[in-house]
């Protein structure tokens, strides 16, 4: 859900020890000659049961909620609409797609809007829309799933990897980008070993920077820079893939996922005030879950989604040093989607996220609140 991020135009690279991206493999266009139209559907009011698969927000009252609900005639998908942060809802049209698990074939599990008109859909295709969704457009992408999307002013930047719910992601996915107005997606780097576990958090963006993790490297590109910033991660050579958050103009939080036994993994937090050249272990937080996504509301104010045999959300308000459980479900772990922050207090997470049109699997699908920097949570209601 990271938002409000600025990220600079990126030229094909290869980063030192994963290999080189070929920019024909990131090409597509996106030009309106290319588009196909996608099937909308429409609706007054949010319908009845609806369940949010993801999360999107545009200023920190409006947000767009990518969803599904029971219907008579499939595809089921909903998008719903908020201009006072959840107070009331409408129905936006969505395009005509199922909602599905991350890497599943033929459905979609992300939104993305850089302005309250312009916005995307993405999973296993990407579907643009410049009216605010009353019209929904299939465009072209890089080849492979896009497991996860950034919009930010002036470009759109794509973690892309030919995933599949039943074997998991190859070693390396790529990052590519795109103007936001369309044209021609150019391959930026290689990306570490991808996971399908909240995929849409990959990459960050907060403070007109944006960070993602590059096989064992942390690369940061923002406006007012050409090219990019790229400093080795300190997590451990054995580590699970890292979870990177953006502090501030320069500051970042990274979450390593180590060593696991029985639904419980070692953490660590490192932080970082000069774009990783320098990391600090900040702290360890409770074992309890397998990985998890961070994310910072300020660099004192930092919070981690994770789930096993149930799902929590931990809270830091020591920059990392001291954490506890601000929320815990104790369900067999429906996990999270879309942790993040819209200013230093207010964020958001989808719990469970819906996974199957119409909500099949009946997964909770609950969008909530914090007013506090993660501290506390609430639902919220469609």
């Amino acid at each position: 859900m990271r938002w409000a991020g600025l990220l600079a135009a990126a030229a094909a690279i290869a980063i030192a020890g994963c290999g080189s991206v070929h920019a024909q493999q990131a090409a597509g266009s996106a030009s309106p000659a290319a588009r196909t139209t996608a099937r909308s559907v429409s609706s007054s009011s949010v319908p009845a049961g609806f369940a949010a698969t993801s999360v999107t927000w545009v200023s920190p009252d409006e947000a767009f909620v990518l969803g599904t609900a029971p219907c008579a005639h499939a595809p089921c998908t909903s998008i719903a609409r908020t201009l006072n942060r959840g107070a009331s809802w409408t129905a936006v049209p969505a395009p005509a797609v199922p909602v599905g698990a991350p890497g599943q074939r033929g459905a979609v599990w992300g939104i993305r809007f850089a302005t309250p008109e312009h916005g995307f859909v993405f999973g296993d295709g990407l579907w643009e829309t410049t009216d605010g969704g009353a019209r929904w457009d299939r465009v072209r992408t890089p080849n492979g799933m896009v497991l996860s999307l950034a919009v930010v002013p002036g470009q759109a930047l794509a973690l892309v990897a030919s995933c599949r719910v039943e074997s998991g992601c190859p070693r390396y996915g790529f990052l590519a980008s795109r103007p936001l107005s369309g044209g021609v997606w150019t391959a930026v780097a290689n990306v570490a070993a991808v996971r399908l576990i909240d995929p849409d958090d990959l990459i960050a963006t907060q403070a007109g920077v944006a960070a993602v993790v590059v096989a064992t490297d942390v690369i940061v590109l923002r406006p007012d820079q050409r090219g990019r910033t790229v400093n080795p991660v300190p997590c451990r050579a054995s580590d699970q893939a890292p979870s990177v958050a953006v502090t501030s103009a320069t500051g970042l939080a990274i979450l390593c996922t180590g060593e696991g036994y029985t639904g419980h993994t070692v953490k660590r937090v490192y932080v970082s005030d000069d774009d990783g050249a320098r990391w600090r272990l900040a702290g360890q937080p409770s074992p309890d879950g397998d990985g998890g996504t961070l994310a910072a509301a300020a660099p004192g104010q930092l919070a981690i989604a994770t789930e096993s045999a149930a799902s929590w959300l931990f809270y830091s308000g020591t920059a990392g040093a001291t954490w506890r459980i601000a929320n815990q479900h104790n369900d067999g772990g429906m996990g999270w989607a879309d942790l993040g922050f819209t200013t230093a207090t207010d964020g958001v997470v989808v719990y469970g996220p819906a996974d199957s049109d119409g909500n099949a699997t009946q997964r909770p699908g609950q969008l909530m609140l914090t007013d506090d920097a993660g501290a506390s949570w609430h639902q919220v209601r469609f």
